[in-house]
């Protein structure tokens, strides 16, 4: 379905990193967003078995307790040495308080547990889902990765999350060190963005 300009838009998230981004990403579109923090809406359980389910049980959740439509995502890192994890568990990974830097050195002390310790052994992925729920409308999902690498330590301080230790492929800069417009050309985020303007915002601006 096609949203309209000046429609307001509930981006159902708490992580203000995540808000900022698609903020930045929807602005253009004449939008009003208005953040699930901003509400003092509930973060719901998120007990999906993908990041598509989850991002799905997000988008509902806001919607419904909003009455507008909402827009989630639910992404992470999916490491191949680590067999795809921590994946939906992104977050978890950091602890209670989704502590990134703790995250990150999890993940690297387990690479190395395994000996993945050669570029070509430390291949990874970042995935994203968002999930469009409107009042009274089937839920849409649209979903976008980037390939690339995990380096240590970690560079650079622009991101958030993982985002200081993963190179895009064919990269030098991590995510965390690079402009937020030219990450916003490449990740998984711009990637799914890009299927849902297509399908939701094309014809709006």
């Amino acid at each position: 379905m096609k949203l309209q300009k000046g429609q307001k838009l509930v981006v159902a998230s708490h992580n203000q990193g995540k808000v900022r981004e698609i903020n930045e990403l929807i602005a253009p579109y004449g939008l009003q967003a208005i953040s699930a923090g901003d509400l003092s809406l509930p973060e719901p359980v998120e007990d999906g078995d993908s990041f598509a389910a989850n991002a799905i049980l997000k988008a509902q959740a806001a919607s419904t307790a909003s009455g507008l439509a909402a827009l989630s995502d639910d992404s992470g890192l999916e490491v191949a040495g680590l067999e795809g994890a921590p994946g939906i568990y992104s977050a978890r990974w950091g602890g209670p308080d989704k502590d990134f830097n703790m995250a990150m050195q999890r993940v690297e002390e387990e690479l190395a547990a395994k000996g993945c310790v050669e570029p070509s052994q430390r291949g990874a992925n970042f995935t994203c889902a968002l999930a469009l729920a409107v009042p009274g409308q089937e839920t849409q999902v649209f979903e976008g990765k980037v390939f690339g690498q995990i380096v240590w330590p970690p560079r650079g301080s622009k991101g958030f999350g993982y985002d200081p230790f993963f190179v895009a492929t064919g990269e030098s800069e991590t995510f965390g060190e690079m402009e937020p417009g030219r990450k916003h050309q490449m990740s998984h985020r711009a990637q799914a963005f890009a299927l849902f303007k297509a399908a939701c915002l094309d014809g709006i601006a």
